[in-house]
């Protein structure tokens, strides 16, 4: 399968080229100036960054998601996923900056969920998510009203996943539904089809915008069929279904999906287990249904976490999610030994656009007053946003 080092199965370097700096900085949020980017060659980053987050104190609060190289995550107050991290940072108020290293839609979130006195900076704005892209507001306001002609509208929550754009949440709450999160789909799913007369009954669900986490936790949390599921493809006239196939569907699943998880296939499970005797496959719900049917055990990445935390000393381990965290649970566990379960490389290449160069010139823009790559939601979207969220808040469990 790979080249093994110690007790981590690490994956031929066949996609290395997702590591390269090479790479156009310019995006739909806007133009950095790779010019004032420090050298990563630069031997003094490290002392560059420790000084300049050692004079901003506590009116920095750094954020990094569990996705994030090393070199990052060492600099991170708070490491976690994207809602607990928008969380931590409405919870330091007294933070004048909160420096989310992460992507676009998280550091939206944590702007929705801060006070107006913070502000929230992504170190490049260029790391965005291709999963929350797949959904554009148009879109989505589009298959609405294909929706509404259907005649189903009327019966139709709307369920977006955290991982979509502020846009894409305000229409969600402005429409009676609510965000979830991959450790609470299950739960907001069955509020949303309570709305509608249970799930029994005939309303539906539009989930936004990864449809295998729709799906999967449709089928086998709430034990709906796939056929209960239909595909609504933004990009075919009319989503590619007819008002027939609608008015039958319970799950209206948006075409979009993980680039990073949407890679795993039943073919990786299949191989890990014949190489590997007694493996465990544990993998992501943002896979595809037949990687989640084919693993032993699936969530969240918190869940990942701590499914190895527990795990028997000895025990052998195939872990379907982002290689950083991957890479990261293996050293943090020497007593087990832990595969990836795809045989070839795969970061989240938006995820990784921050490094160490982009931390260091954000926090010393910083220290010399000025204030780099801020994000601030529409006050419009960020109200209805915030009231999807706060309907996700009201959900049992949290």
């Amino acid at each position: 399968m790979s080249t093994s080092t110690g007790t981590f199965t690490e994956p031929a370097p066949s996609a290395l080229l997702l590591l390269g700096r090479g790479v156009d900085l310019t995006s739909e949020r806007g133009v950095e100036c790779v010019g004032a980017l420090p050298d990563p060659a630069d031997p003094t980053l490290v002392a560059r960054a420790q000084a300049a987050r050692a004079a901003l104190g506590d009116r920095a609060f750094v954020l990094g998601h569990h996705y994030q190289r090393d070199e990052v995550i060492a600099f991170a107050d708070v490491t976690g996923d994207s809602f607990k991290l928008a969380r931590e940072a409405a919870a330091r108020p007294d933070a004048e900056f909160v420096v989310f290293c992460g992507v676009h839609f998280m550091a939206e979130s944590a702007d929705i969920l801060t006070s107006d006195t913070q502000q929230v900076v992504l170190p490049d704005l260029a790391a965005g998510c291709s999963m929350a892209d797949m959904a554009a507001i148009d879109q989505v306001e589009d298959a609405w009203d294909v929706l509404v002609d259907a005649g189903v509208a009327a019966d139709t929550v709307p369920v977006t996943y955290m991982n979509s754009t502020a846009a894409i949440k305000a229409f969600t709450g402005r429409h009676g539904g609510t965000v979830c999160t991959s450790s609470n789909a299950h739960v907001a799913l069955r509020w949303a089809f309570d709305r509608v007369g249970g799930l029994e009954g005939r309303g539906k669900v539009l989930f936004m915008p990864d449809q295998h986490l729709g799906r999967n936790t449709a089928v086998t949390q709430l034990g709906l069929s796939l056929d209960d599921c239909v595909v609504f493809d933004p990009r075919k006239p009319g989503g590619g279904v007819t008002a027939a196939q609608l008015q039958a569907a319970r799950m209206i699943l948006w075409r979009g999906h993980c680039s990073v998880h949407g890679r795993f296939s039943a073919r990786n499970v299949a191989d890990v287990r014949a190489a590997v005797p007694d493996v465990t496959v544990l993998v992501h719900p943002e896979c595809t249904h037949e990687v989640v049917t084919a693993a032993d055990m699936v969530g969240s990445t918190e869940y990942i976490i701590k499914a190895l935390d527990a795990a028997e000393p000895g025990s052998s381990w195939a872990i379907g999610t982002e290689l950083n965290l991957v890479r990261r649970l293996a050293a943090h566990h020497p007593e087990l030994t832990v595969h990836y379960l795809d045989s070839t490389v795969c970061f989240c290449s938006t995820m990784n656009r921050i490094d160490l160069p982009h931390l260091v010139w954000t926090l010393e823009s910083l220290v010399e007053g000025r204030v780099p790559n801020r994000i601030v939601v529409d006050a419009d979207d960020a109200h209805w946003a915030r009231v999807a969220l706060d309907q996700m808040l009201a959900l049992p469990g949290h």
